[in-house]
């Protein structure tokens, strides 16, 4: 069973930073992709950024490009999601998922979320 467990959420500024964490289990994470989804109050659950296994290939909603910067780290098993310049807008859950294929991306494992809150 795959399992993948999100850190890093929590409480900031406008205009401040937020590193998330996603640990995946198992011995073949290089070869998946990754990706990062957030879900606010009363929305829809939205595409952030995904990765491609190797890592050379990402991509970015528009909303967080050139803000967020997404990247994984193969000994750790882990993909992380560099927050910067923060908006209230970004206040949503946030969760990472992984794919057998970076396109289409389509998560088949979740983790259970961490909480971003960006005070304004």
């Amino acid at each position: 069973q795959v399992q993948l467990v999100e850190s890093g959420g929590g409480l900031v500024q406008a205009g401040g930073s937020l590193r998330l964490a996603c640990t995946v289990s198992g011995r073949t994470f290089s070869l998946y992709a990754m990706g990062w989804f957030r879900q606010a109050p009363g929305k829809e659950r939205e595409f952030v950024a995904r990765i491609s296994g190797s890592g050379g290939v990402t991509a970015y909603a528009d909303s967080v490009k050139g803000r967020f910067t997404i990247s994984r780290d193969t000994a750790k098993n882990t993909v992380f999601l560099q927050m910067n310049t923060l908006k209230p807008e970004d206040t949503a859950v946030y969760y990472c998922s992984r794919s057998d294929t970076y396109f289409p991306f389509v998560p088949k494992y979740w983790g259970q979320g961490t909480s971003v809150t960006v005070s304004s």
